[in-house]
Order: C-alpha cells, then structure tokens, then sequence
C-alpha cells in the first residue's frame, strides 16, 4: 500500500477534529478539577495528590507525550513513505519493545525511590510525617501510570502518521472519566479518601491505552516482542529522543523545583497554582497542542520530500490559527478569571479565600499562553527537520532565565510569582525558536506575520474589555449555578462575538479561513 492511499486531510481538518475531541477530553478534565475541588478543597491531600502526581507526570511529558511521540513519528513516517506499512510497523514493534524494557524498568526504580524522590522535590513536607507518607504512598501507586501512558503514546504517534487522530485525541478521556468515577463512588469507602485520586489515575491510563487499540488493529499493526537495539530507526529515534529528553528534563527539573520552592509557602500554594494551570492548558490543549499533533505527520511528510515551500505555507497557517485562538483565551482567562474560577471551582471545600489566590495565579500563568501555545506548535517543524538540538539549548536558556526570576517575583508576587516567572521563561522560548526558525529552511514574512499578531491582540484586548463593562448583573432568584454561569457565558459570548467582528473590520485573514473551511464542512454534510 502506498503513502498516497493514507487518509490525508487539510492541517485546519486534522486539527478541527483533534480539537474537538480534546475539547471533549479538556471538559472532562475540568469537571475532573471540579471534582478534587468539592470532595478535597485546596490543602493537604490536593497538595499531596499533585506533588505524588507530579513526577511520573512530568516523566509521561518526556518518554510519552512529548519527546516520544515527537522523535518517533518523523521516522516512522519516513519509513511509510520511502519504504513500506510492513517495515514501518516492525520499527513500531522494535520501539515498543524498547519501551516496555526502558520505562517498565524505571518504574520499579521510581517505586522503589519514592520517599527519596518526594524528600528532595517537596521537602517542606517533611515538616508533617503524615503529609509526607500520603504522598510518598500515592506517587508509587501511580508510577505505573507512567509505562501505560507511553503505550498509549507510541499508539497515539502511529495512528496519527495513518491520518487518525480522533480516537488518539478522545483517548485522555478515558483518563478523566476513570479519575472521576473512581473518587465519586469510593470516596467514603477509604479512610484516607486522597487514595482514590490515585487509584483513579492507574485505572484512567489503562482505559486511554485500550481505547486506541481497536483503531491500530484496523490500521493492519500486530504487536510481536521484537528485540533489536541494532535497527537503525532505532537508532534514529534515539538521536532525535535523547537531545530531546535532555532539553525536556531541564523544563521538567524546573516545575519539580517551583514545586519544592511552593511547598515552603502557605498551605495550598501548590493547589492553587496547579489549578489554575489547569485553565490554562485548556485552550493549549485544544487548539495548540492540536495544531502541533496534527501538523508533525504532515511537516515530517514535506522534510522527506523536500517541500520548502510547502514547510513555509504550513508553519504560517499553524502559527496564525494557532495565534488567533490562543491570544483571545489568554485575554479572556486574564480578565474574566475570577468568575471562570467561581464557576468550575467555588463548590463545597474549596472557599472564597482559595478562588481568590487560585484568580491570582491564573492570571501571571495567562500571558505565558502565548509563549507556550506558540512554541508548542513551532517545535515539530525543527524535529520534523531531525533536530531536536536546538529546542534542546532554548528550554535550557528558558529555564535559566525562570530561576532566575524565582527570587524578584516571589518577592514581588507571593506564590503567584512563580506562575510569572513560567510565563516570562515561556515567552522567551519561543523567542528564541521562532528567530532560528530560518535556519530550518522557513524563510518567514516577519512583518506580515508581526502585524497581524498585533492585530489580533488588539481586538482581544478591545473586545474583552469592552465585554466586561457590560452593565449585566444576573438576578439573585436564580440558582447558584445558573447565577454564575450567566455571569460568566453572558460577558465571553459578548467579547467572543466583538472579538469575530474586530477581526473581521481589521481583515485578519484566519477569519476568512476558518468561515471558508466552516461552509465546507457544511456543505460536505449535506
């Protein structure tokens, strides 16, 4: 079977279905929030459940999700393409073996070592034994997560290069739904019920590997245990994974430090900052994270063929959809956060005092959307060219610059000045890779593409704005819930709608795009 006869579709088609199922999936995960927030509030066993979370979390990032996924799908797709299914699914089956060798063994490590682990990176906790054996209990419940979300991963990366991505993207949703179910139906069946966040972690990752697995049947891959450090895709991806991991690590190193700096800081400090990074990731992982998913097969494709040309088309349409979406949501989580908050969070034991502090957090984290969601989509265009070099120094310089800004904004802001100095380091990131992008052959229009930025950020700042001075203020008869959701719905829908209409009068071009590509759909379905 040839490349031609896989599925292929538009980058604004693969991303529209990616986002819709994350969509899907992120509403999940914050109805999953909402959950730990009513059951738990903000205090000890949210802080334990994050920081035991945490670590084999930050590990999925870099052996699943991130540098994974990102160094095996250019070779597998280069193989699809020069060679043929049968040789790229036995590179499959060689870098699956590798990985249920490599992290099954690090996850007996990380058993083993978990009241080191969690002694080194949340030492403040030491100062309670209870909190510190609660969290040193779960982080070795859920290790195992660790090895089921790689699998998921690689699964995810070969159904992505056959032109799936709906069930990929579907999958993290089985995570949150597994989550969920579990707390709500054995909460009050364990004496210390923050075991239940864990156990539904371990039962959430197994069902998001299972789902995909009817899908990479159908796409013809039979897994075989097939031992061979020799292959030379192997050797590939692990040229590409290594400079990755080591660059990720940094990135990585750094949260497990702002959790070690937080755990020294008033109880909750790490709660309200983990859910108001929760917001954030919302709109990345729609829309960014989509972007980045869907467009890596693609630009991997045009690396092999040697499509300059189309390399540039593609990274100017990634990087202005990717704009158009996330600069309105920093704008929108910046201003209206406090009734965002109220809405998902202010339920049962998480008070008025937590809404307040999680609202400051939310927004020093809201600008670095910007940085994170850009750089998300820019990176797959420099490990679609086979390095992973240079994004590797960029988060390391990133990382210098946000420990370097710990002190002044912890001085300057409390706990909230570790989400600004994240959201400084995120912006110079991709800084850094949008500027060596050139390097990379993607010759880029930087003052077409500098103006038009600054257009939508204009109309972001003048829609939202103008939203909030609304004179609105919902009756008081209605229901909680009713009162603050129209507080909410009404002032987003208003800047939402100003926001299309500022685009539309100052010819943003992505308007255009996106109606066009609306219509279509439309008229495909009739």
């Amino acid at each position: 079977m040839s490349i031609d006869k896989v599925k292929t579709s538009s980058l604004l088609g693969s991303a529209g279905t990616m986002s819709a199922a994350t969509a899907f999936s992120r509403i999940l995960g914050l109805i999953r929030e909402q959950v730990m927030a009513y059951f738990f509030g903000a205090g000890l066993a949210t802080d334990a459940f994050v920081t035991a979370f945490r670590i084999p979390n930050l590990l999925r990032d870099m052996f699943a999700e991130g540098a994974l996924s990102s160094a095996f799908v250019p070779v597998f797709k280069e193989k699809m393409v020069t060679e043929s299914h049968r040789e790229a699914f036995q590179l499959g089956n060689t870098v699956f073996t590798a990985l249920l060798l490599v992290v099954g063994l690090l996850v007996l490590l990380g058993i083993v070592a978990a009241p080191i682990v969690i002694y080194l990176f949340a030492n403040g906790f030491t100062a309670d034994p209870a909190k510190f054996d609660l969290t040193v209990n779960m982080t070795r419940i859920m290790f195992p997560y660790l090895l089921l979300v790689s699998i998921s991963a690689l699964i995810m990366g070969m159904l992505n290069s056959f032109g799936r991505f709906g069930i990929p993207a579907v999958a993290p949703a089985m995570f949150n739904v597994g989550t969920v179910a579990t707390v709500v139906l054995l909460y009050n069946h364990f004496q210390q019920p923050a075991y239940t966040l864990a156990i539904g972690v371990m039962l959430g990752g197994a069902a998001q590997a299972a789902i995909q697995l009817p899908a990479l049947w159908r796409i013809g891959f039979r897994f075989r245990l097939r031992i061979n450090f020799l292959d030379e895709g192997l050797k590939k991806v692990g040229r590409l994974f290594l400079p990755m991991i080591i660059g990720m690590s940094a990135g990585r190193i750094n949260i497990l430090i702002t959790t070690l700096v937080a755990s020294f800081m008033m109880e909750g400090s790490i709660s309200y900052l983990n859910y108001s990074y929760r917001l954030i990731f919302f709109p990345m992982g729609v829309f960014a994270v989509a972007l980045g998913t869907a467009a890596l097969p693609r630009v991997s494709e045009m690396v092999t063929r040697r499509d300059w040309a189309g390399l540039q088309s593609t990274y100017l349409e990634t990087i202005n959809l990717n704009m158009f979406v996330v600069i309105p949501s920093a704008v929108f989580l910046a201003l209206m956060g406090p009734q965002v908050i109220s809405l998902i969070y202010t339920w049962g034991a998480f008070s008025q005092l937590d809404a307040l502090h999680t609202a400051r957090a939310l927004f020093h984290y809201s600008y670095g959307l910007v940085g994170l969601a850009a750089a998300r989509v820019t990176v797959p265009f420099f490990y679609a060219s086979g390095d992973s070099k240079l994004p590797m120094r960029f988060t390391m310089i990133a990382v210098a610059v946000n420990m370097a800004l710990y002190y002044p904004m912890i001085k300057l802001l409390d706990f909230a000045g570790l989400a600004a100095a994240t959201s400084v380091s995120g912006i110079v990131n991709f800084i850094l890779l949008i500027y060596y992008l050139p390097s990379k052959g993607i010759i880029l229009p930087w003052g077409r593409l500098g103006l038009n930025i600054v257009r939508i950020g204009v109309c972001s700042l003048l829609a939202f704005h103008a939203a909030l001075l609304l004179p609105y203020q919902p009756s008081s008869d209605l229901p909680p819930v009713a009162h603050r959701l129209l507080q909410l719905l009404v002032p987003a829908a208003t800047g939402a709608a100003l926001y299309l209409l500022l685009c539309l009068v100052l010819r943003v071009p992505e308007v255009r795009r996106l109606t066009g590509w609306l219509r279509r759909k439309s008229s495909h379905n009739q």
